[in-house]
C-alpha cells in the first residue's frame, strides 16, 4: 500500500525532526564517479533539474544495443561527459553522455584467459572504477586491469587470485587517496576471504586484509586474526572458510577508513566447518580498516556463527543523522538477513536493527549486546528447519540508496523463504561423516516470490511507504534532489516515484528487465539519467519473468527532459514454456535421477534449478534444438564449442554422464508437454 496524503506530511515532520543529513559532500552532482555516486555510497544525486513538478516530461534521450551481453548488473560512471560501465564479462565501455556514441571497449578476453573460472560464478560484472585518468575492472578470472580513461589501453594487470582456485571477481573496484582496492568471490566453494590495495599508477599491491583467520602459522603476529582464530574452531582453515568480500565497500575520507562487508561462510554447517562452536569471526560482518595500511580497527557482526547462506555483502551507506538529539556518524545496511541495521561509523557500536518484512531466524536484535535474540533449530539441529528469508535474503546486492534530503533509505526487497535439510552421510572408508545440506524455496504467504520498494526511515525503523511488486528480483535504487526514487523492475519498466510519499510519476517500456541501479549525471547544465538494461539471475523458477534467453537485445537507455528518441522494438515477455521433444526416445528412470544430480552440480546455475531458466545467461534448455542431441550436448559441455560465446568447458564429465543430463532434460521437456512438473532436483551439497 501507499500512504496517503496525510502520511506524506507526517514523513516530511519526521525527516525533518531527525534531521537528515545535508552535507553538500553527500552524493553526488555533475559526475557520477564511483558506483554508489559519491564516496558515501550513497545513491544520491544533488542534481535537481528533473524533479517532481516535471517528470512526466522525461523522455528517451539515446540508447545503445549492446550486442553479446546477457545479465547486465553494472551501475555505470558518469566523468565529463563520458560513460563509464562493464558487461557480463568484464568488458569496459566508454560512451559519449550526450550522444550515445561508443567511444571505446575493451575486452579482458577472459574465455582465453581462464575459461574454467566462469564455472564458477554467473557472468557477471557490477561495475568499474574511475580516478585520475585510469577506469579499473576486476575481471571473472580474478585480475585487475587499469586501462587509460581516454583510450581504453591496458596500463596494467594484477592477479589478485590463485588462477587455480574457485576465487573469481563480480564486483567494483573502489578508489581513494591513489590506491584501489578490489575482493573477490567464491565463499560458497570455502575459499578465505580477503581484500587487497593496489597502487593506482603502479598496480602494486599496497596491503591486503584476511576477512577469516587461516592456519595458526598464518595467523601468528597478526592481531585480527589470531582474535579471529579463537571463535574458530577445528582444523577450519582444511575444512574451508569463507567470508568473501564481493560487493560492499565504503571509504569514509572523514576517517580515513574502509568499511568492507563480508559474506557467507563456507561450508554454510557451522558443525562441519567449527564443530566445537563459535561465532566464526569475520563472517557475515562490517568490518573498519584503515585505508593507509588496511588494519583492523573494528567489526560489528550481523550473523555470529552464520548457517544459511546469510552476507553482509550489500552496499553500505555512510550518513550523519540525529539520532537522541545528537548528530552521529553512522553507517546503514540491509544485509541479505532481513533486518536494516545502523551503526555508529566511529566505533561500531550497533545503534539500532529492524525487520525490514518477514523473519523468521530471529525475533529481535539485542540492543544491548548487538546480537541476534534466534528462533530455536535455526541451524537445523533436527534436521531440517523452514526460515525467511531464503539465502537469495530481503534485500541482495541490488543497490539501495539514501536521500539526505528526505531521510528515508530507498531499498528493493523481496520475501521468500527457504527450507534446509540436513542429512547425516559418511566419505565412505576411513573418513569422517560430514552434512549433507539441501535448499529450496518456500511459498507459504502471499508475498512469497514478490517484492516491494520501500521508503524506510533509519531513525524511526519503519517503512514510510512501499510499493508492492509482482515480481521478485527487481533493480537497484537512484534518489535525487528532486525528490524523486528511480527503480527499474523485472517485468521491464523504468518508473520514477516521488521520494516523500510514493506515488508513481513517470514508467517507461525498458522492453527487458532491469537489475542494475540508475545514476544521474549532467552535461552543459543538462541532466540526464541512465539505466543498462539486461535481466538475469540464478534461481531461475524464483527469479523467471518470461524473458526468454537470446529474445531481447542488452541495452544502456538514458533519459532527458523532452527526450524523443524511440526505443528499436523487441520481443515481449513470454511466459508460455515451448519444449521440444523426442517422442521414440527411451529415458531410463535411473538415468533420469543420476542427470537431475549432474546437472545441479554443473548445468543449473546458469540454465536453471529444475530446468527454469531465468533468461539468462543459458536458454531453458527444455526448449533448445540443440539439447535434443546428446552428441551436441557433448560438445559443448565437454570440448568447449561454444566457449567463446560464454559456455565454459566441462572437460571431466564423462561420455555416460552427459549421456543421464540428456535424459533429464529430456524427461523435464516431456513433463512440461504432458502438462506436469518435472522432477525437482534439490540444491544440494557438502555445505
Amino acid at each position: 500500500m501507499r500512504y496517503p496524503a496525510l502520511w506524506a506530511a507526517i514523513v516530511l515532520a519526521v525527516s525533518a525532526c531527525a534531521g537528515p543529513a545535508t552535507d553538500s559532500a553527500s552524493g553526488t552532482a555533475e559526475n557520477w564517479s564511483n558506483t554508489g555516486g559519491g564516496a558515501d555510497e550513497s545513491g544520491y544525486s544533488r542534481l535537481e533539474s528533473i524533479d517532481t513538478s516535471n517528470v512526466g516530461r522525461l523522455g528517451l534521450a539515446w540508447s545503445l544495443d549492446l550486442d553479446g551481453e546477457q545479465i547486465l548488473e553494472a551501475t555505470p560512471l558518469a566523468v565529463d561527459g563520458v560513460l563509464y560501465f562493464t558487461g557480463s564479462y568484464s568488458t569496459v565501455y566508454a560512451v559519449d553522455g550526450v550522444t550515445g556514441k561508443l567511444l571505446w571497449k575493451h575486452d579482458p578476453e577472459v574465455m582465453k584467459h581462464n575459461p574454467l573460472k566462469v564455472r564458477f560464478t554467473l557472468p557477471v560484472n557490477r561495475g568499474a572504477a574511475y580516478d585520475d585518468g585510469r577506469v579499473f575492472v576486476g575481471t571473472i578470472d580474478g585480475r585487475l586491469i587499469a586501462l587509460d580513461a581516454k583510450t581504453g589501453n591496458e596500463i596494467w594487470s594484477a592477479q589478485t587470485v590463485p588462477m587455480d582456485s574457485p576465487q573469481t571477481i563480480t564486483g567494483a573496484p573502489r578508489t581513494f587517496r591513489g590506491k584501489v582496492i578490489i575482493g573477490h568471490a567464491g565463499g560458497d566453494f570455502g575459499s578465505r576471504g580477503y581484500v587487497t590495495a593496489y597502487d593506482q599508477k603502479t598496480g602494486k599491491q599496497v596491503w591486503r586484509f584476511y576477512t577469516v583467520p587461516g592456519s595458526p602459522e598464518q595467523n601468528k603476529g597478526d592481531p585480527a586474526m589470531e582474535a579471529a582464530a579463537k571463535t574458530w574452531t577445528g582444523e577450519y582453515w582444511k575444512t574451508g572458510t569463507g567470508g568473501t568480500v564481493w560487493n560492499g565497500m565504503t571509504f569514509d575520507p572523514e576517517m580515513n577508513r574502509i568499511y568492507i562487508g563480508t559474506g557467507n561462510s563456507g561450508p554454510y554447517d557451522p558443525a562441519v566447518r567449527s564443530p566445537g562452536g563459535g561465532d566464526n569471526l569475520y563472517l557475515a560482518s562490517i568490518v573498519a580498516l584503515d585505508a593507509d595500511t588496511g588494519k583492523y580497527i573494528w567489526h560489528y557482526q550481523v550473523n555470529p556463527r552464520e548457517a544459511w547462506d546469510y552476507k553482509a555483502t550489500m552496499n553500505i551507506i555512510a550518513a550523519t543523522l540525529t539520532i537522541d538529539g545528537k548528530p552521529t556518524k553512522v553507517l546503514m545496511q540491509a544485509p541479505t538477513n532481513g533486518f536494516f541495521y545502523v551503526l555508529n561509523r566511529e566505533t561500531g557500536k550497533l545503534i539500532s536493527a529492524e525487520k525490514l518484512g518477514k523473519v523468521t531466524w530471529a525475533d529481535h536484535i539485542d540492543l544491548k549486546t548487538g546480537r541476534p535474540v534466534e528462533a530455536p533449530n535455526i541451524r537445523y539441529e533436527t534436521g531440517h528447519t523452514d526460515i525467511w528469508p531464503s539465502n537469495m535474503g530481503a534485500h541482495n546486492w541490488q543497490a539501495m540508496s539514501f536521500s539526505p534530503k528526505t531521510g528515508l533509505v530507498y531499498i528493493p526487497t523481496m520475501q521468500l523463504g527457504e527450507f534446509i535439510d540436513k542429512d547425516k552421510s559418511t566419505g565412505g572408508a576411513g573418513k569422517a561423516a560430514f552434512a549433507m545440506l539441501s535448499f529450496g524455496p518456500l511459498r507459504n504467504d502471499p508475498r512469497d516470490g514478490k517484492g516491494k520498494l520501500v521508503a524506510w526511515d533509519p531513525v524511526a525503523q519503519k517503512a514510510r511507504w512501499q510499493v508492492p511488486q509482482d515480481l521478485f528480483w527487481n533493480g537497484g535504487t537512484l534518489s535525487t534532489a528532486g525528490n524523486l526514487v528511480f527503480q527499474g523492475t523485472a517485468d521491464g519498466y523504468f518508473s520514477a516515484y516521488d521520494a516523500v510519499d510514493g506515488k508513481q510519476l513517470w514508467r517507461f517500456n525498458a522492453g527487458l528487465g532491469i537489475i542494475a541501479a540508475p545514476i544521474s549525471y549532467s552535461v552543459g547544465g543538462k541532466q540526464y539519467v541512465s539505466v543498462l538494461v539486461g535481466f538475469g539471475g540464478a534461481w531461475g523458477e524464483v527469479v523467471y519473468a518470461g524473458w526468454k534467453y537470446g529474445a531481447q537485445p542488452r541495452r544502456l537507455l538514458t533519459f532527458a527532459l523532452d527526450g524523443r528518441a524511440m526505443l528499436p522494438p523487441s520481443a515481449p515477455r513470454d511466459m508460455t514454456l515451448h519444449p521440444v521433444d523426442d517422442p521414440k526416445l527411451s529415458l531410463a528412470p535411473a538415468d533420469v535421477s543420476a542427470g537431475a544430480g549432474v546437472f545441479m552440480m554443473r548445468c543449473a546455475g546458469c540454465h536453471g534449478k529444475n530446468l527454469v531458466a531465468s533468461g539468462a545467461p543459458g536458454p531453458d534448455l527444455r526448449e533448445s534444438q540443440l539439447a535434443l542431441d546428446p552428441n551436441a550436448i557433448w560438445q559443448v559441455a565437454h570440448d568447449g564449442a561454444l566457449a567463446q560465446q560464454g559456455m565454459p568447458p566441462f572437460p571431466e564429465l564423462t561420455r555416460e554422464q552427459v549421456r543421464q543430463i540428456h535424459a533429464y532434460i529430456r524427461a523435464g521437456a516431456r513433463a512440461a508437454l504432458s502438462g506436469k512438473s518435472a522432477q525437482p532436483a534439490k540444491a544440494s551439497g557438502p555445505m
